[in-house]
């Protein structure tokens, strides 16, 4: 029967590896599997911890004890031990392990042949010893300086203080993996940076179109208080004009009233005795001289309180509208006796005020 090691590795497992693999640097896929086990296959867990043995920090996962790693600090590169497959226990092991070997030989001698080459041609970065705050700096001055300062706020620290700080303070961790050589690298920092800049337009719009908004709304609150300040300054204007003209009319009443020939006697000959029919169905009653103009009739009228402001004057037999006011027709009113009025009349006001 085959040794735990051997099983086969699920498709998550596989996934997992892989990615363990490309996070780290490490070399070794047993190493990698190795790694990824002692921490049943967490790869959170297996990275933190792999990131600070890098740093020198004691793991926080309380991995088993391993032989330590040497590190040379003339070239800064790390060196661990691979650890070795373990011998194959029963008939059907060996006999797997047997069948196996040719092909295994075969595929991790020329994986190792292309790895040393590569090794001249492209170094792998990630298998130094650097400075990780230095390194973040070194970075955020190459992005800013490639493209631009708009981009998120990177955490000036090492993975595992930014691990740490996010644990503490309840907070979701984002990490970006950058390779400069990567084909997708400059078109995803820049597609970033002009996120960014079309946010912050999006954003600017907005608040153009909010201002412009605030700005309309201010001018019709103006212009509604600048109409309601003309309509009351109108009525206003109104209350005062009608004040005005109807002060003026009671100073001609009075000044009619006292322009008035004193009333003749009902002894007197040439009187005449005239009934007047205000619209108001009142009655007013005065006596007047033959000689005197109609003008003199419409003075009086016009000087009652209770006579309209506009008006004329009209006899009954015959029907017809005395010229008591200067005309084409009549420049000089007649008097009563040219008018035709007997020494008792009755006449009748006809209000004009609202034609």
């Amino acid at each position: 029967m085959a040794a735990p090691e051997d099983r086969d590795l699920t498709q998550e497992q596989t996934e997992k590896l892989l990615q363990f693999q490309d996070l780290t640097g490490i070399e070794s896929m047993d190493q990698c599997r190795h790694t990824l086990e002692q921490h049943n296959w967490n790869i959170e867990a297996a990275v933190q911890d792999r990131l600070n043995e890098q740093e020198g920090v004691p793991s926080v996962f309380n991995p088993p004890p391993s032989r330590p790693l040497q590190v040379n600090t003339a070239d800064h590169r790390i060196y661990s031990y691979v650890v070795s497959r373990p011998q194959p226990r029963g008939l059907l092991g060996w006999g797997y392990y047997l069948i196996m070997l040719p092909f295994r030989f075969t595929y991790y001698t020329i994986l190792d042949i292309f790895r040393f080459a590569l090794r001249f041609i492209r170094p792998d970065p990630r298998s130094r010893v650097t400075d990780p705050v230095g390194d973040i700096v070194s970075f955020m001055h190459s992005f800013e300086e490639k493209y631009g300062r708009a981009h998120p706020v990177f955490y000036q620290g090492t993975y595992s203080q930014a691990l740490n700080d996010a644990k503490r303070e309840l907070r979701f961790l984002l990490v970006y993996l950058h390779g400069d050589d990567h084909q997708d690298s400059d078109e995803f920092c820049r597609e970033e940076r002009n996120q960014t800049q079309v946010l912050r337009q999006q954003q600017d719009e907005a608040y153009l179109a909010s201002l412009r908004a605030d700005q309309e709304k201010e001018r019709k609150k103006r212009e509604e208080r600048e109409r309601k300040r003309r309509k009351e300054e109108e009525v206003q204007q109104q209350k005062l004009a009608e004040e005005r003209r109807r002060r003026n009319l009671q100073e001609e009443k009075e000044r009619k009233l006292e322009c008035l020939p004193p009333e003749p006697s009902p002894d007197d000959p040439e009187s005449v005795k005239i009934i007047f029919k205000l619209p108001n169905d009142s009655r007013v009653e005065r006596r007047f001289h033959f000689s005197q103009s109609l003008t003199v009739i419409h003075d009086f009228l016009f000087s009652l309180k209770e006579s309209p402001e506009k008006f004329q004057i009209e006899a009954n037999f015959p029907r017809r509208v005395l010229p008591c006011v200067p005309s084409e027709e009549w420049p000089n009113p007649p008097t009563l006796q040219e008018a035709g009025l007997s020494h008792t009349e009755v006449l009748f006001v006809q209000d004009l005020t609202d034609e």
